[in-house]
This record gives C-alpha cells, sequence and structure tokens, in this order.
C-alpha cells in the first residue's frame, strides 16, 4: 500500500508523520533515514490496529478521488 507521508526538517534532523494515522510519526538523521523508519513505525501501527480489530466484522469500501 502507499501512505502519504509529511517531511519536516531541522536542525537536528528530520521528523515524519502520516497525516491519515494520527500519532504515526517517527525521525531521523537524514531524509532517507526518517522514511525507512516510518516504514516501521507504520508497520507497528497498523499491526496494533489489526489486533484491536480483530473479531469486529470488517468491510472494504471503494471511494473515488
Amino acid at each position: 500500500m502507499r501512505y502519504r507521508i509529511a517531511l519536516h526538517e531541522s536542525e537536528e534532523g528530520f521528523s515524519v508523520s502520516v497525516p491519515g494515522l494520527p500519532g504515526c510519526w517517527s525521525q531521523g538523521a537524514t531524509e532517507a533515514e526518517a522514511i525507512e523508519s516510518i516504514k516501521d513505525a507504520l508497520r507497528e501501527y497498523l499491526e496494533v490496529i489489526n489486533e484491536q480489530l480483530r473479531g469486529e466484522e470488517m468491510r472494504e469500501i471503494e471511494v473515488a478521488n
């Protein structure tokens, strides 16, 4: 899947977040490091959500842009 991320550069490096997933953020000394780090954070975030929804009836819908 593809996710839109927001990168912010500062004197300490880069912070990165996933605007569509509140609380999903990370950081890195370089842009590449921050992007790799957010991939890990995103996987962990989704694992937690999937665990919380275990046993719930789920459906998928399609939304056109």
